[in-house]
């Protein structure tokens, strides 16, 4: 099955407000994309590639290495994705991938873990999963009472 893939940078942009899981091997961003409306198609074709299953997107940077490093991390994260997450993703979800250098030197197998475990966090609530902040103490001069 071939992948649906992001192309644009205003799809890539778009993404970035939704839930995010991170490893260490790479970054999970997914969004739900809006449904289409029917006045602002520019065809039945694009509203139909649109309107299906999920996206995705793959970022590597180049930081990460040349041209032939960054191509094979993202052969590596698309093998994994439609080896595991396929099943795992949503329809009619954006995600995007952003690999970090342990992408490239991870065996399959656990790069494959990771992606799923990835897909099953990334729907998650987000209260569900964020740390709680503490909350600072406060003094007297921020209360409005003097020591007198």
């Amino acid at each position: 099955m071939k992948l649906e893939t992001l192309r644009k940078r205003r799809e890539f942009l778009r993404v970035r407000g939704g839930g995010r899981w991170a490893t260490h091997a790479f970054v999970l961003e997914a969004k739900q994309r809006r449904p289409i409306d029917e006045d602002h198609q520019n065809s039945a074709a694009n509203a139909l590639k649109s309107c299906c299953g999920p996206r995705f997107g793959f970022t590597v940077t180049k930081r990460l290495g040349n041209a032939v490093v960054r191509n094979r991390i993202r052969r590596r994260l698309k093998a994994a994705l439609q080896e595991v997450a396929m099943p795992a993703a949503r329809n009619h979800f954006d995600y995007v991938l952003i690999a970090r250098s342990a992408a490239q030197d991870m065996t399959f197998a656990d790069l494959s873990g990771l992606v799923a475990k990835a897909f099953e966090r990334v729907h998650q609530p987000a209260s569900g999963r964020r740390r709680k902040r503490h909350k600072k103490p406060e003094s007297n001069e921020n209360t409005g009472q003097s020591g007198e």
